[in-house]
């Protein structure tokens, strides 16, 4: 008996169970795609799997729909794979099933993110195709690879064969919101060159956990912590008071995901293992007083280890590295004009990594304006470059641009309320979508975003409301239905 078993949408909970118990992170969406390449060979479906592990399938219009414009389906596959530090350290995402729950109204993952963005897409779609008394016109619907870290799979994706001219989106959080652009974005490398001598001392490890976290996109307006940025200023902040040596850095998962954890191991005399503690205790206080009301949970600390000899930063190399931390823009950097709830372009330090050779910060950039994106790149360069590093562009995508006339968003506008007798919030978002990409591709694509109540995505925190689920399937069926 699955966990799910007995919850409505009966389908789409069973097919969302499914899709639990494959591996599915970014960069590991094989299984899934062929999952869902047999679904529809099963099927008899039309269905193509590119390369990129992009899945297109195709079903004919229902009895009598037959003469309505085709509508596109699409959500992504793949998952951000992100554990507590404290969870169980054998749980490997590469190979092992989620282990869900079911607590009150929501769905979660015990110790990881849920995978609800995008995994109830892919159900929401799989229940549709495999249920032929549901009435639709022509549908194409299109799972993508790689949303995650880059939208590769759709930038990679061949839209040649796409008959559709309006889609629907199936990649926001908040139900009773209907998503009509989205900003670009760019994920960039900043590699700093590192040179390793010879050091030895007594051994602390530096943890910076508890933050928040969150969707770099989604949740950058609420100015939570960057663990990673704290923790280059807490490397700052020692080099003050007490001599160390840095030997190991690393912090955060996702390059569209605020880091909640960063941990730095270092060297230092014993003779100044007190004042190093109390150094850590005092930034601790400092922190824990800034973010008030923000977190609240922010926890600094140090754990001592053994005398050791480590190859360690030069003293050069270190100060590079603290200074990229230290002077990178994190955050906001404009808010919409136009309307003072919306970020309009901002930059998430997202990954850091100490190598045997260079120091890498990951970036994610973020504007709904294309030439705010390119400067605050620029920026970022200048500044990587100038302390000697080398700065890639890994990933670029372009913004969904508002429409001022949209006769599928009018629609989905009058069926929400004729549903839910209220009016839906009709926004845009500052988070990438695959919808700008795909509005790139075919011209003139009329294009809206909807979906399910998921909250703290990106987190273990996150979970999925089972009855906004339920509301967000009525509302894909009527959608379905009303569509000429």
């Amino acid at each position: 008996m699955g966990v799910l078993e007995g919850l409505k949408p009966e389908k789409v909970f069973h097919f969302f169970e499914e899709i639990c118990s494959i591996p599915h992170g970014s960069g590991n969406t094989g299984a899934i795609a062929g999952y869902c390449k047999d679904f529809a060979d099963k099927r008899g479906l039309y269905c193509v799997k590119d390369d990129y592990n992009n899945v297109l399938i195709k079903k004919n219009a229902s009895k009598g729909r037959e003469k309505c414009e085709p509508l596109m389906l699409q959500g992504h596959l793949d998952m951000v794979c992100e554990k507590n530090f404290d969870s169980d350290p054998r749980f490997d995402f590469s190979k092992d099933p989620l282990r869900l729950s079911v607590m009150d109204d929501y769905i979660y993952a015990k110790g990881t993110t849920l995978g609800g963005d995008d995994g109830i897409a892919v159900a929401y779609m799989l229940a549709i195709l495999d249920d032929d008394k549901i009435s639709h016109p022509a549908l194409e619907c299109l799972f993508t690879s790689d949303e995650e870290t880059g939208m590769i799979g759709m930038t990679n994706f061949d839209a040649s064969s796409i008959k559709a001219t309006r889609m629907i989106n199936i990649d926001n959080e908040r139900e009773g919101e209907i998503l009509v652009s989205s900003a670009g974005g760019r994920k960039v490398k900043c590699h700093i060159p590192v040179r390793y001598i010879s050091g030895s001392g007594l051994s602390y490890d530096i943890i910076i956990c508890g933050l928040l976290g969150g969707h770099s996109g989604s949740e950058i307006d609420k100015y939570r912590g960057n663990a990673n940025l704290l923790m280059g200023r807490l490397l700052h902040y020692l080099s003050s008071r007490v001599k160390y040596e840095l030997y190991y850095l690393k912090g955060g998962l996702q390059d569209n995901a605020i880091p909640r954890e960063a941990k730095a191991s270092v060297i230092i005399d014993p003779k100044d293992a007190a004042v190093f503690e109390d150094a850590i205790t005092g930034f601790e206080m400092t922190v824990i007083n800034e973010y008030r009301g923000i977190e609240n949970n922010i926890t600094i600390y140090c754990e001592a280890g053994e005398t050791v000899n480590e190859r360690v930063l030069s003293d050069k190399t270190k100060e590079r590295v603290i200074f990229l931390l230290m002077t990178i823009p994190d955050g906001i950097t404009k808010m919409c004009p136009e309307s003072a709830n919306i970020v309009q372009t901002s930059s998430n330090a997202g990954i850091m990594r100490l190598r045997d050779d260079y120091f890498s910060l990951i970036i994610s950039i973020r504007s709904s304006i294309s030439s705010e994106k390119e400067a605050l790149s620029d920026k970022i360069r200048y500044l990587t470059e100038t302390i000697g590093g080398e700065y890639i562009i890994e990933s670029d995508y372009p913004a969904w641009e508002y429409s001022e006339n949209s006769g599928l968003r009018d629609m989905v506008v009058k069926v929400y309320k004729e549903l839910f007798g209220r009016d839906p919030h009709v926004t845009s978002i500052h988070a990438g979508l695959e919808c700008g990409i795909i509005f790139d591709k075919v011209k003139g694509m009329d294009i809206v975003s909807i979906g399910p109540d998921i909250d703290d995505i990106h987190t273990p925190k996150e979970k999925l409301s089972i009855s906004s689920t339920e509301r967000t399937w009525r509302l894909l069926l009527r959608i379905m239905e009303m569509c000429e």
